[in-house]
């Protein structure tokens, strides 16, 4: 089958790998008919994240056909169409009992690597890392399913791919984004970030209550897709300091709750964005928090600061002490997308989003080099590619 493989930083390429087979009774096999190129794929592209190999197959956001399944999976059958959650769970855990599905105790068969980062594993995602679990991607023409009897979603006829597509990740991670946030009726919510996940955060925050929501970014397409699309009031950062700005717009007191999607390839203006780009660049540093660290100063005494975007190791300067004197909460994680699967389904069936909105390019799996080069430059107004196998 052809799918798209990691060499190295810059270096994807599609080749013509094995098919995957059944190697668990609780496996399933799906041929994909939709994958898209995430944000968070960009960081791989980087050659950000540690324990990629040569010839690994990304993709983490896929949807397909059941064309075979384990002899324990009975709730799928062949022809199935399904949504894939990213993360993998067993659904019999711990973690997974208590719907905390992107902990799942079970699913990553390289824990070991993962402790001696994080002090405890994570679960298992498809095509990011042995670090996390060595899977193969959905950026392919067929995928393993691993607890296929726990994780993918039945989609009903009538919906189209692109409608459905980004239940998979992008849809939910919005929305935790948003719930983590701890959103009260009448809130300000201000959202670092309008790529799509951002995007979905500021609906999602409308969802849970939002009075008003502050989008800050610097690419115009994308403000002007928060504006339009979200409903948002916008900062571009580089015309004017977004903390200066969220004061004013919020008579001095500071957005009530502050969204992070950005993560670890943050842009900044000012020094401190420079000396993250170097400490990166010579791996002292992992992560460039530009946009966590305004989002912390920025946020209201006793707000709350939830963290969607991607951080995968270490980064420098955190300001704790405000964190500390303003009794800021800070949560984050993984999607737990099972969670979030059937309920917004629903408000996809009920009309309530087309989540299909930001995505500006379709292409064959065979460009999907060129794809990665111009999601990653954001190139003729790029927000989101979705690949045809």
């Amino acid at each position: 089958m052809k799918a798209v493989c990691w060499h190295s930083a810059q270096d994807v390429r599609v080749e013509t790998v094995p098919d995957p087979k059944i190697l668990n009774p609780r496996d399933a096999i799906i041929k994909v008919t939709s994958t898209a190129i995430c944000g968070s794929d960009l960081h791989l592209y980087e050659g950000n994240i540690p324990t990629m190999e040569s010839g690994d197959i990304l993709g983490h956001e896929f949807m397909g056909e059941i064309v075979e399944t384990g002899k324990e999976v009975k709730n799928l059958q062949k022809g199935d169409r399904v949504v894939v959650p990213f993360t993998i769970a067993c659904g019999g855990c711990f973690f997974c009992q208590k719907d905390l599905w992107s902990l799942c105790d079970n699913s990553n068969p390289n824990s070991w690597m993962a402790e001696k980062f994080y002090g405890h594993s994570p679960s298992g995602i498809y095509g990011y890392s042995h670090l996390l679990g060595g899977y193969a991607g959905g950026q392919a023409e067929y995928v393993r399913i691993p607890y296929a009897d726990v994780g993918p979603l039945k989609v009903p006829d009538g919906l189209e791919d692109d409608k459905v597509l980004f239940l998979t990740d992008i849809f939910p991670t919005g929305y935790m984004a948003a719930e983590n946030a701890d959103i009260e009726p009448g809130d300000t919510v201000a959202v670092w970030g309008c790529g799509p996940v951002g995007q979905f955060a500021i609906k999602s925050a409308y969802m849970l209550g939002a009075e008003r929501v502050i989008a800050i970014d610097r690419f115009p397409e994308r403000l002007q897709m928060a504006k339009e699309q979200g409903n948002a009031e916008i900062i571009n950062y580089e015309e004017i300091d977004p903390g200066e700005a969220l004061k004013e717009m919020t008579g001095g007191r500071g957005p009530d709750r502050c969204i992070d999607a950005v993560g670890m390839e943050a842009h900044g203006t000012d020094a401190m964005a420079a000396y993250d780009k170097v400490k990166q660049g010579v791996k002292l540093e992992t992560g460039r928090p530009t946009a966590l660290r305004q989002a912390i100063v920025a946020c209201r005494k006793g707000g709350t600061v939830s963290i969607p975007g991607v951080y995968g190791g270490f980064v420098d300067k955190v300001p704790l002490g405000a964190i500390v004197n303003k009794a800021l909460t800070l949560r984050s994680g993984q999607t737990h997308v099972h969670k979030y699967l059937q309920p917004l389904l629903e408000r996809i069936q009920q009309g309530e989003i087309d989540p299909s909105y930001v995505i500006s390019h379709h292409m064959s799996i065979d460009d999907a080099p060129k794809g990665y080069k111009m999601f990653r430059n954001k190139e003729d107004n790029c927000t989101k590619v979705v690949l045809k196998p």
